[in-house]
């Protein structure tokens, strides 16, 4: 089975992703939460009869600007809006037992401060991430090729991750948060990590059969660890679906965002990264004989 042969269609499929997540982020963009954005979240259990979230609204609003609020479980709710103290939040407590018994699950407030300088912090780290990540496999393989190969795979999965997270803020007003950079920077990794095996797997066949081909010795390699990627893939995968499926809103879409990115690195570090370096490979060569 010749893989690389099919390399076009790899592309093809990819930037039938890439190309809609980058619409989407265009057009769009992300739904900050007020991690980034700064202001106030505050959950709350209520249990009594009749409970609806614009009634909750309405009452809350009375007291300070309102965002949103969400169900994040049964008989619990998120209020997220305006920045607000520990006074005000009581008045709203007080204002919310009306409609039963209310307790307080957890209330937190950023800073407009804070969040501008976690977004400086959010790019800062993934730049930081994309040069040290091309230094290393630059030094490890002693070619330029795969360093750079491998951080336009990882750009390959943020890309798609960010643009799903697009679609979802837009359609289904899923907010982007810090477990959201957590789950982005984990992408990352997956990515890289199933890159450098099957380059490490690329070297040992080089050095094997010197003979051989580029496309043919990387398409070897391909073979030869596909079984072990998807087999350790899935194993994750199947993990976080349970989370998906079965665990609360709290830790749902950050399960969502380690699937999608679990998924996309398994297919980039095979079906991407790889191909680019024979790429590269004709481009040099063409280039060479003009």
């Amino acid at each position: 089975m010749n893989l690389i042969k099919k390399k076009n269609i790899f592309f093809t499929i990819s930037a039938l992703f890439i190309l809609p997540s980058l619409l989407a982020l265009g057009v769009w963009g992300l739904k900050p939460s007020i991690d980034f954005t700064g202001g106030s979240n505050l959950d709350v259990a209520i249990i009594g009869e009749n409970i609806s979230v614009q009634t909750i609204e309405t009452i809350a609003y009375e007291y300070y600007e309102v965002q949103q609020v969400k169900v994040i479980d049964e008989a619990q709710y998120s209020l997220v809006g305006a920045e607000i103290n520990n006074e005000t939040k009581e008045q709203v407590l007080q204002a919310l037992a009306e409609l039963g018994s209310v307790s307080e699950i957890k209330f937190e407030t950023v800073g407009p401060v804070l969040g501008k300088e976690l977004i400086q912090k959010t790019i800062y780290a993934i730049l930081l991430v994309a040069i040290v990540m091309v230094l290393y496999v630059w030094k490890q393989f002693k070619e330029l090729k795969y360093g750079v190969c491998a951080i336009l795979g990882m750009f390959h999965d943020s890309i798609i991750l960010l643009g799903a997270f697009s679609f979802f803020g837009h359609y289904l007003n899923v907010e982007v948060d810090v477990l959201f950079v957590t789950a982005l920077l984990t992408t990352l990794s997956l990515s890289i990590h199933d890159t450098i095996v099957i380059y490490d797997r690329i070297r040992e066949l080089s050095s094997k059969h010197r003979r051989v081909d580029y496309p043919q010795l990387t398409n070897l390699a391909i073979l030869e660890t596909l079984v072990r990627s998807v087999n350790n893939s899935l194993t994750i995968i199947f993990m976080l679906l349970a989370v998906v499926l079965l665990g609360g809103m709290t830790m749902r879409w950050f399960a969502v965002a380690l699937l999608i990115g679990a998924i996309s690195g398994t297919y980039s570090s095979t079906f991407i990264a790889v191909p680019l370096l024979v790429v590269w490979d004709e481009l040099k060569a063409k280039s060479s004989q003009r």
